[in-house]
């Protein structure tokens, strides 16, 4: 596992910012690391990447000790905090240059150039960091992290304030990058966990709450009983009402309705019958589901 986290704690005074969670990630994942703001991640990241020891609890990334081996962890991990650090006054290479210095890497040159290539940069390379837009400053602090070929990346909020086309760019950045490594990423924007992640763990006041695949957790949580049927033609509550098993009907949109059952399976087989002996064609017909951004609301609610 590139990431092992086991009952992971951390109090600031009598504050419990991060409550014993538990989690492991394996590799060539990319992982959504979803909350309110206030529920623990900023910590729990700050805490894998050795900028914050942890009360109790211990985790190792590529199977070091985040207390015991620091040295190691940050060799392994490439961190893009959600404040950015840039120096403003050094220019696009330069600041690239230092960054592989930090690491004391032997082969900065081709590393810098390597990186300049993969995050886009190369139309940047001679302006300062002060000058680039906020996309490009979020390429520089991807390239950045990615300085030392880490591992494991984890990133704070790398999508926030982005407009259309710089998200679709550095999604797409980052999808590629989760090819072949291991990446943890916050955001609140639930359409590019959707896009990116295959897997989400969200946390409130400082527990884990879910951790699952997307599909396997909108499965457990939309309503087994409530169908959706969309028919050909307008059809009234009372019609409806003919149907087995059949609690209650309401009305969505035009010819789109959601029916409410303790016995869903009969209620298909019922309103099949149905629908061919009054000729109504059902044009689709399903389970309730609920997008992934109500099942965050539902499991953060204070």
């Amino acid at each position: 596992m590139s990431i092992i986290v086991k009952d992971l704690t951390r109090h600031y005074g009598e504050q419990v910012a991060v409550n014993h969670i538990s989690f492991e990630i394996g590799k060539g994942s990319i992982v959504g690391f979803l909350g309110p703001n206030g529920a623990g991640k900023s910590t729990t990241m700050k805490m894998l990447t050795t900028y914050v020891p942890p009360t109790s609890g211990t985790a190792a990334v590529c199977g070091f000790d985040i207390v015991k081996n620091v040295q190691e962890v940050r060799r392994h991990v490439g961190y893009l905090p959600e404040s950015n650090p840039l120096y403003y006054d050094m220019y696009v290479r330069e600041y690239l240059h230092f960054a592989a210095g930090v690491h004391q890497l032997s082969n900065k040159k081709s590393r810098v150039d390597a990186m300049i290539d993969m995050t886009g940069l190369g139309k940047e390379v001679n302006k300062k960091l002060g000058q680039l837009s906020k996309g490009y400053k979020q390429r520089v602090g991807l390239a950045q992290a990615m300085i030392h070929n880490p591992d494991v990346l984890i990133l704070d909020e790398p999508t926030s304030g982005l407009d259309p086309n710089q998200l679709a760019d550095i999604r797409d950045l980052i999808v590629q990058i989760g090819q072949e490594k291991t990446v943890l990423l916050s955001t609140h924007i639930m359409q590019e966990v959707e896009a990116m992640c295959s897997r989400v763990i969200i946390i409130n006041d400082g527990k884990i709450v879910a951790d699952d695949a997307i599909g396997t957790i909108q499965a457990h949580q939309s309503n087994k009983n409530t169908l959706i049927v969309q028919f050909d033609k307008p059809v009234t509550a009372a019609a409806l009402q003919q149907l087995q098993q059949l609690e209650s009907a309401k009305q969505l949109e035009g010819n789109r309705w959601a029916l409410q059952t303790a016995q869903p399976d009969q209620l298909r087989k019922s309103l099949m019958q149905w629908a061919v002996e009054k000729d109504y064609i059902i044009e689709s017909l399903q389970t309730e589901s609920r997008s992934l951004e109500e099942i965050f609301r539902t499991l953060t609610k204070k």
